[in-house]
């Protein structure tokens, strides 16, 4: 059963699996996909079009899916945020958009990425990795398994 949140915002189109929670103040965008058993703290925003596996934390303020800062990005373009299932997202996170047409940024499964990280355009995280708090990640850094 869903467990939205009366302040919460999810947009039409927006696609929610069983058993999601959806914070109060959270705003979730219309091309998101959020996988079964994921829960989306206070405050968060997860948009673009990003997908988020199962059993995932999103903590309170976190944002996925935001627009690249990159300034080779076009408006119009449509890039990608993808996170496996059962990775935590912790509490002032940012996750962005690819930059170019298809591009995607990619968190895998069982990761954690603490506190204030930030994970640039194309960045590309294998499965179980740990972000330590406040690791910035500049655009199309890969790190494996």
């Amino acid at each position: 059963m869903l467990k939205i949140h009366p302040t919460a915002i999810v947009e039409d189109g927006a696609r929610l699996g069983a058993d999601v929670e959806v914070g109060p103040y959270a705003h979730i965008g219309p091309h998101v996909n959020i996988g079964a058993g994921t829960t989306v703290g206070q405050g968060a925003i997860v948009d673009g079009h990003t997908t988020i596996g199962e059993k995932c934390q999103i903590f309170p303020y976190a944002l996925v899916g935001m627009k690249t800062q990159d300034l080779k990005y076009q408006e119009g373009s449509v890039s990608y945020v993808e996170i496996g299932d059962r990775t935590v997202i912790r509490e002032f996170a940012t996750v962005h958009l690819g930059t170019a047409d298809g591009e995607k940024t990619i968190i895998g499964s069982d990761c954690l990425f603490m506190a204030y990280c930030h994970a640039a355009h194309g960045c590309v995280l294998g499965n179980h990795v740990i972000c330590s708090n406040a690791v910035q990640l500049a655009g199309d850094v890969h790190l494996a398994d």
